[in-house]
């Protein structure tokens, strides 16, 4: 595969997966701009594995408190057990996760590809920008991850079922939960994406068995040269967001979705055959 190709769809992968944009969207924009043919499965796991490891870099100091406040909560000696914030939030990503690999079985079984038509990805990318628009503006910024439970939690993680369907945007529709839940738009952003890396794993295992059942499962130098680009873009994604959100809404994100809804609903009823 060209090097210019891998950079495409690492971009592409690594700069849309976290912010609240819709990356199956622009995703399919690929092969409409460029003529090529799909990457294959192969590159899914990779450029995916690669967003993985951004996340899960950029907040580790997040990951290795949960892990220590699970130690803690979980330990023997009744002296040095307690439960700390940590743990706290490692149970709230644990609820939050659960509907999202119920409703993920129940849809692969029952609908399988059924939702991946250009149609509905436009129509969610139209539409879910809209939500996220009605929640970031019309919603109070006093609460922080800290100051909501497990109910909340299992709220956000019941949002995050809607992110099956294509062109939703997993991170938009948490974030968006998040914000109709009061919390602020940095730790909207922040709980969305650790929410992700159990997401991601969950993702990424799935695809990784299904690349070994079809006897592909060589990791090619172009695997690893995709993965590497991802993490990068992505990295660089995450820093930016959370950077912005420092001062400012989502209210571009809104505007560029408006945009892209439109532009996508437009191929896909008047110029099915659109080429750039």
């Amino acid at each position: 595969m060209p090097f210019f190709h891998l950079v495409v769809l690492a971009a592409v992968q690594g700069l849309t997966e976290f912010l609240p944009v819709s990356s199956s969207a622009h995703l399919q924009l690929v092969p409409r701009f460029t003529g090529w043919p799909d990457q294959g499965l192969l590159m899914d796991v990779a450029v995916h594995v690669g967003t993985l490891f951004a996340v899960m870099l950029y907040f580790w100091r997040d990951i290795f408190g949960m892990l220590a406040g699970i130690g803690r909560a979980t330990s023997r000696s009744p002296t040095r057990r307690r439960v700390d914030e940590n743990f706290r939030l490692a149970l709230k990503l644990i609820v939050a996760t659960l509907p999202v690999i119920v409703a993920g079985l129940a849809m692969n079984i029952y609908l399988g590809g059924g939702l991946r038509s250009l149609e509905v990805i436009a129509w969610a990318t139209l539409g879910f920008a809209f939500l996220l628009f009605f929640a970031d503006v019309t919603n109070m910024t006093v609460r922080k991850i800290e100051h909501f439970g497990l109910p909340s939690a299992l709220i956000i993680g019941l949002f995050q079922v809607l992110a099956l369907v294509p062109g939703t945007s997993r991170a938009g529709i948490t974030v968006t939960a998040a914000r109709f839940l009061g919390i602020e738009r940095r730790d909207a952003a922040r709980f969305s994406m650790l929410l992700s890396i159990p997401v991601i794993i969950g993702a990424g295992a799935l695809k990784g068995l299904e690349l070994h059942r079809v006897g592909d499962a060589r990791l090619t130098a172009d695997a690893f040269t995709a993965a590497g680009l991802a993490f990068l873009f992505a990295l660089i994604s995450i820093a930016v967001l959370m950077f912005w959100l420092k001062r400012a809404s989502f209210t571009p994100f809104v505007v560029y979705r408006i945009l892209l809804g439109g532009f996508l609903l437009y191929i896909a009823y008047w110029a099915p055959d659109f080429r750039l």
